[in-house]
């Protein structure tokens, strides 16, 4: 559980350099459930805690600057966080993702996800 805590955190609270996403929403959500499920274990799961982290910064990322430039373009963004530093619990993250039917969650990529989660915590 640990883990899966800090990969959520670091999803929106740590900015890094935008990567091409590979895993839509199910296989991230599956990925990070299984990493959950390993307890204290999981942090000899490495690798997969890195690929988890730089998928989540990546959809982060691309979510925050689509915000911004719909803002600068004088157009609507799909979420409307309060100014100042804001961020989300793993918990709160996972049980948002979770939130989506199977289904949708493998038609979306990670981006997409993260802006209907946080449209859901900031609307506008």
């Amino acid at each position: 559980m640990l883990s899966v805590r800090f990969v959520s955190l670091l999803l929106l609270a740590i900015p890094a350099a935008a990567s091409a996403q590979t895993m839509n929403a199910e296989t991230f959500s599956k990925r990070a459930i299984a990493l959950q499920k390993k307890g204290p274990l999981a942090l000899f799961s490495r690798g997969e805690i890195k690929a988890l982290m730089t998928e989540g910064q990546a959809a982060g990322l691309k979510s925050r600057e689509t915000r911004l430039a719909a803002v600068r373009s004088g157009k609507a963004p799909r979420y409307c966080p309060p100014a100042g530093k804001n961020s989300m619990g793993s918990d709160k993250f996972m049980k948002g993702l979770a939130a989506f039917p199977a289904a949708d969650r493998g038609r979306i990529d990670m981006t997409e996800a993260t802006n209907r989660i946080l449209a859901r915590k900031f609307p506008c």
